[in-house]
């Protein structure tokens, strides 16, 4: 590598990397890269409120980061616990983004926490249920006591007399219950 000292002119093999190193940052170096504002951009519209805002991101992306680009459009999960998690599947990234308290947000993250309301129970304690167990072209089906009250779905414990262990079961409907694993 040469220079000529004094004068501040370069000799002509330099000329090349200097205008390499010019034009590779806005071209192949930054191809491999998540482009963060655009990803900025969809978790604020998604969230529906800026950066800052109530209900939005708390700051800014960090523009430090250099994420591989996902080859496909990236996951935006629903707010959970004050944060919004971002993924990328195919490659295995994932980054969470803190929220502000409040906004629109919250309120779909309130959505999402809150449970469906719980069906009325269809078996109580102490009924008689009978408990069915269908395969391989067979079905076997024994009489049972609840131990627990459950609605249709629900795993509750019962058993064959009061000195027997329990055992879990399936609601299936009023008086009859499967044994999990079992259609």
């Amino acid at each position: 590598m040469r220079t000529i000292v004094g004068t501040g002119r370069m000799t002509r093999t330099f000329r090349p990397l200097i205008a390499l190193f010019l034009v590779l940052p806005g071209t192949a170096w930054a191809a491999g890269i998540q482009d963060l504002n655009a990803l900025e951009r969809r978790l604020v519209i998604s969230l529906g409120a800026d950066v800052g805002q109530p209900g939005g991101p708390r700051a800014p992306l960090d523009r430090r980061m250099k994420l591989a680009a996902c080859p496909d459009t990236v996951e935006i999960e629903p707010p959970a616990l004050g944060a919004v998690a971002l993924r990328c599947a195919p490659l295995g990234w994932r980054i969470r983004v803190p929220l502000l308290a409040g906004g629109p947000a919250r309120a779909v993250a309130m959505a999402a926490v809150m449970p469906a309301p719980k069906p009325e129970p269809v078996v109580q304690r102490g009924d008689p249920i009978e408990l069915a167990v269908a395969t391989g072209g067979f079905r076997v089906t024994r009489e049972m006591i609840a131990d627990e009250s459950g609605a249709p779905g629900d795993h509750i414990r019962v058993r064959a007399d009061r000195k027997s262990a329990p055992i879990l079961v399936e609601v299936i409907d009023a008086g009859h219950a499967r044994l999990p694993g079992f259609k």
